[in-house]
């Protein structure tokens, strides 16, 4: 069943559509998959902790909760949202590490790729991310 809190963020997402970040066509980020190596300088508390844009949307779990919405680059920065997110409870670094990743995704933050790295970086967080090779996963 759905909390008010789930569905005024639903509710907030449909009045925004107009608004919405979209995919840029052909950017090296365009269906590529990502994992943390650090969130704000300390290793994910998950081995699981990912970032994956697919399309016009981006997906992201740090241990706990997931998040997602549209997605665009701009000028050298990365520009989510609205994000929709899951909301269970957690404790402990997961849940710190998933509130820096989550404002820093919706912070326009700086971003830079060399080779397989991805940094992103906004006034108050940074990642450091890992291309996934996906190409002998099975499907």
């Amino acid at each position: 069943m759905l909390g008010i809190r789930s569905l005024f963020l639903l509710t907030a997402a449909a009045a925004t559509l107009g608004c919405t970040a979209k995919a840029t066509p052909g950017h090296v980020l365009s269906d590529s998959e990502w994992r943390f190596l650090t969130i704000d300088g300390e290793a994910p508390a998950s081995e699981e902790a990912a970032l994956a844009f697919e399309g016009d949307q981006l997906t992201a779990n740090v241990g706990c909760n997931g998040m997602g919405g549209p997605w665009r680059t701009d000028g050298g920065r990365l520009l989510a949202g609205p994000l929709a997110q899951t909301e269970m409870f957690c404790d402990g670094p997961e849940w710190a590490q998933e509130n820096a990743a989550s404002a820093l995704l919706v912070a326009a933050p700086e971003l830079s790729i060399d080779g397989d790295r991805l940094t992103l970086r906004s006034r108050g967080h940074f990642a450091e991310l890992e291309r996934v090779d996906t190409s002998q996963q099975t499907q």
